[in-house]
């Protein structure tokens, strides 16, 4: 598993497009919180699905569901990883993909005010 920089957004804007890296093979982690945007850019001819894991449980032993995005072939999505998917054991967000051909990926944090 690979750990994503975190890209911070200053005021005059960010270009992005420098910044993707190819998803890793076992998956990702990134940090978490407001503002924290994962960019994922699919250059494969077949939608891929990216899963970010919600370690979440409600009434003390029921699971949140994980959150599976579906990204078409040869387009892009922005993901917000707020700390509902902040594992308490790492801190950070763990992701993972049905499959990493032509996929990459940036983490970007933006002012919430």
């Amino acid at each position: 598993m690979a750990a994503l920089t975190t890209n911070v957004v200053p005021l005059t804007g960010l270009r992005f497009d420098n910044l993707l890296t190819a998803a890793a093979g076992g998956g990702d982690d990134c940090a978490t919180g407001a503002g924290v945007l994962l960019v994922v850019s699919n250059g494969d001819a077949s939608p891929h699905t990216v899963t970010l894991a919600t370690p979440e449980t409600v009434d003390g032993d029921l699971a949140v569901a994980d959150r599976a995005v579906v990204v078409a072939a040869g387009a892009e999505a922005v993901i917000p990883v707020t700390s509902r998917y902040r594992n308490p054991s790492t801190g950070r967000c763990a992701i993972t993909y049905d499959g990493v051909t032509s996929v990459t990926v940036a983490v970007v944090r933006v002012a919430t005010s």
